[in-house]
C-alpha cells in the first residue's frame, strides 16, 4: 500500500454484543474510486466516521498519507444555521493547477448543476434538507481535494442532477471512496466494491454485476467449507467427549483447532428471501381516467391538458426534474388535489396506496411491531398464505430489537422505510411512490425491486435510481417542463441515449448552420486549450463508437455469421458501446456548448 492516501489496518468496531467489523484492512490509492456497501446496520456510516475522526474504533489504525486534502460529505451535514451558501461555497479553497478565471467557471458549473445558483444569499436555516446536502456536495467539489469521503451523494438529487455529477467525478483525478445504493451511479464511477459482511470486508474489482458473480460464487464455496466443518465436528465432537484428562502437546493442539472448528460450524448465512406477494383487492373494468387535465401554480403551468387511461397490471415510471409538476401529479390522481380543467375519474374498486415524500406519524411511544399490529396482525399474501407483522418485517430487514424500539428512537431512514412497509400491508390495488428508495440499502432495494415486479396492481413510481426504474415499469412519462408530458414506451436509459443523441444532432445542426462571422467574433469567453483538446477526442471517438456499433448490428440482423461466440460478442458490445456513447456524448454537449454555443 505504498502509494495509498489512506491505510486501514486491522480495524474493529462493535456496539454492544453487536460486531460490525472485525480485523478489516483496506486501503484506498490516488484516483482510485470506491464503492462501500453493506445492509443498514452493518457499520458503513460508522466506518465512515472512524475514518473522519468523528467514532472511536476498539482496535485498528487508520494512516493518511501526509499530502492527503480529504472532505466528507455526511448524510446529514452539520452546517452554520446563519451562515449563507455564498458565504459557506465561496471560501472554498482554490487548487493551485487552477487559474482565477477557470475556477470561477467550476463554481458556476456546480451551482448551476445543483440548482443553487438563485438561493446563494440564503441562510442554511432557510433550506431545506435537500438542499442543504446539495449545499455541502457543492463545497467538497469545489475544494482543493484529493481524496473523498461520500455518504450516500446521490440522495436529494434528481436525476438529471445525478447522471451530471456522475460526468463531474469520472473526469476528476481524485480518490474516492462512497457509501450509495443507487447502482448505476456506482457503475459509472467505481471501479473497484468493498462489501461488509458478516463483520468481514471483501474487496471486488469491477462493476456491480461482477460483484453480484463473485459474492455468489464466494457464498457457495463457503457453505461447501461449512458442510464440510460440520461433518468433521460431529467427530471431533465424539473425541472431546472421550478425551482422556492427561493433555499432552498434540492433544491441546487438537482442543485448539476442535474451537475453531467449532466457531466455522455454527457459521449462519442470510438466506436468500423468497418471492412473495401481497393480496390485493379485485380491480373492476374502470381503473382511472383522466381527460384533457391541466393543473397551474401561481401562473406556472405544471400539468397542460394531459389525457390517459390506465390499465389493469401496469407499471409507470415517473421522471423529470424537482419542480416540475410531479407530485401535484400524483396528488390528482389520488384526488387529493383538483385540477383546474379537465376531470379526473377513479373506478370504484380502486384502493390507493400512496407513499409521499412526507413521511408518516405516529406516538413516539409506541412500539414498530405494534404500529404493523395496528393496520395487520396477519399479512395475507397472493399465493393464499400469510405472514406474522413480524416476519414481515423481518422480510424487508428490521431486526427483532428494531422491532421492538419506539418509533421515536428510530432514525429518519428507519421512519421511512417504516412508512412503505406500512403502505404496502394495507392491500392496495393502485399503488403510488414518491421516491421510495432513498435510505434504502443495495439488499433492500432488491427486496423492494422483487416485490413490485411481482405486484399484481397498478404501479405508478417517482424515483431517481434509474437501475430500479428500468427493472421495473412497463413505461415512463417523462416531464418536460411547462405542463408538457411525454409517454415514452420503453425504460430510461433508452429514453436518455435517444434524448442525448437527439441533442448531439441538433446542436451539430445549430453550429452548422450559424455565420461563419458570429462564430469566431463572439464575445463570450473562449474555451480553454484543455477543453478544446478533450472537445476533439470526443467528437472522434463518439464517431468511432457509432462506426462500430453499426458494425455490430450488422452481424446481429445481417444473418450472414452463424458463429455463437462472434454473436453473443456482438450483443456484449452493443451494450458496452451504447454506455460508452451515453457518457461521452454527455460530455460531448457540455463542451459544445462552451464552445460553440
Amino acid at each position: 500500500m505504498a502509494d495509498a492516501l489512506l491505510t486501514v489496518e486491522n480495524l474493529t468496531k462493535s456496539f454492544g454484543d453487536k460486531m460490525l467489523f472485525d480485523n478489516i484492512s483496506f486501503g484506498i490509492n490516488a484516483g482510485q474510486k470506491t464503492a462501500l456497501i453493506a445492509r443498514n446496520g452493518y457499520g458503513k456510516s460508522t466506518l465512515m466516521n472512524i475514518l473522519t475522526g468523528k467514532t472511536l474504533q476498539d482496535s485498528g489504525k487508520v494512516t493518511f498519507r501526509g499530502d492527503v486534502r480529504m472532505a466528507y460529505l455526511p448524510q446529514q451535514p452539520d452546517l452554520l444555521p446563519q451562515q449563507t451558501v455564498r458565504s459557506f461555497v465561496y471560501s472554498a479553497q482554490r487548487p493551485d493547477h487552477e487559474d482565477e478565471w477557470t475556477f470561477e467557471q467550476c463554481i458556476e458549473e456546480i451551482l448551476s448543476r445543483l440548482k443553487l445558483d438563485s438561493k446563494l444569499d440564503q441562510p442554511m436555516n432557510q433550506l431545506s434538507g435537500g438542499e442543504q446536502k446539495k449545499v455541502a456536495l457543492s463545497r467538497i467539489l469545489i475544494d482543493d481535494t484529493n481524496l473523498l469521503l461520500l455518504d450516500e451523494p446521490t440522495n436529494h438529487l434528481d436525476i438529471q442532477m445525478i447522471e451530471w455529477l456522475e460526468d463531474f467525478l469520472s473526469r476528476q483525478k481524485l480518490a474516492i471512496l462512497m457509501v450509495t445504493h443507487d447502482r448505476y451511479f456506482l457503475d459509472h464511477v467505481c471501479q473497484d466494491i468493498y462489501e461488509i459482511d458478516n463483520s468481514r470486508l471483501y474487496h471486488y474489482r469491477g462493476n456491480y454485476d461482477y460483484y453480484l458473480r463473485k459474492k455468489s460464487e464466494r457464498q457457495y464455496n463457503e457453505r461447501v467449507e461449512v458442510e464440510k466443518a460440520k461433518s468433521l465436528y460431529r467427530t471431533e465432537l465424539d473425541w472431546m467427549r472421550r478425551m482422556p484428562q492427561a493433555r499432552g502437546t498434540k492433544a491441546q493442539a487438537r482442543i485448539d483447532a476442535f474451537y475453531e472448528l467449532e466457531e466455522k460450524a455454527h457459521t449462519r448465512f442470510d438466506e436468500t428471501r423468497p418471492q412473495l406477494t401481497v393480496k390485493t383487492e379485485r380491480i373492476g373494468g374502470k381503473i382511472l381516467e383522466m381527460y384533457n387535465v391541466t393543473k397551474s401554480f401561481d401562473g406556472r403551468r405544471m400539468v397542460d391538458d394531459f389525457s390517459y387511461v390506465f390499465k389493469k397490471g401496469e407499471k409507470i415510471g415517473i421522471v423529470g426534474p424537482n419542480g416540475v409538476g410531479k407530485s401535484t401529479f400524483l396528488n390528482m390522481l389520488t384526488e387529493q388535489m383538483r385540477p383546474d380543467q379537465g376531470k379526473v375519474i377513479v373506478g370504484q374498486t380502486i384502493q390507493f396506496g400512496f407513499y409521499t415524500q412526507s413521511g408518516m406519524t405516529a406516538r413516539p411511544d409506541i412500539r414498530v411491531i405494534d404500529i404493523v399490529k395496528e393496520v395487520a396482525e396477519r399479512i395475507e399474501l397472493d399465493n393464499g398464505k400469510e405472514m406474522s407483522a413480524h416476519q414481515f418485517l423481518s422480510y424487508f430487514g428490521f431486526e427483532d430489537m428494531t422491532q421492538y424500539n419506539y418509533f421515536g428512537n428510530l432514525s429518519g431512514g428507519e421512519r421511512r422505510r417504516l412508512y412503505l412497509l406500512m403502505v404496502l400491508i394495507a392491500n392496495p390495488n393502485f399503488l403510488i411512490l414518491d421516491e421510495p428508495t432513498n435510505d434504502l440499502d443495495i439488499y433492500t432495494l432488491e427486496i423492494l425491486e422483487q416485490f413490485l415486479k411481482d405486484f399484481k396492481g397498478c404501479l405508478v413510481i417517482v424515483s431517481h435510481d434509474r437501475s430500479f426504474m428500468d427493472h421495473i415499469v412497463d413505461h415512463i412519462f417523462v416531464f418536460e417542463g411547462e405542463g408538457k408530458i411525454h409517454d415514452y414506451h420503453s425504460n430510461y436509459t433508452q429514453y436518455l441515449a435517444e434524448k442525448n443523441q437527439q441533442r448531439r444532432s441538433e446542436s451539430l445542426q445549430k453550429r452548422d448552420e450559424k455565420p461563419k462571422y458570429e462564430r469566431t467574433h463572439s464575445s463570450k469567453p473562449k474555451a480553454t486549450y484543455k477543453q478544446q483538446k478533450e472537445y476533439e477526442t470526443l467528437t472522434a471517438d463518439i464517431d468511432q463508437l457509432n462506426h462500430e456499433r453499426a458494425q455490430m448490428e450488422q452481424i446481429l440482423t445481417s444473418g450472414e455469421e452463424t458463429d455463437v461466440e462472434k454473436l453473443t460478442h456482438a450483443s456484449e458490445r452493443i451494450g458496452q458501446i451504447i454506455a460508452e456513447l451515453d457518457e461521452k456524448e454527455l460530455r460531448w454537449l457540455e463542451l459544445d456548448d462552451i464552445i460553440n454555443g
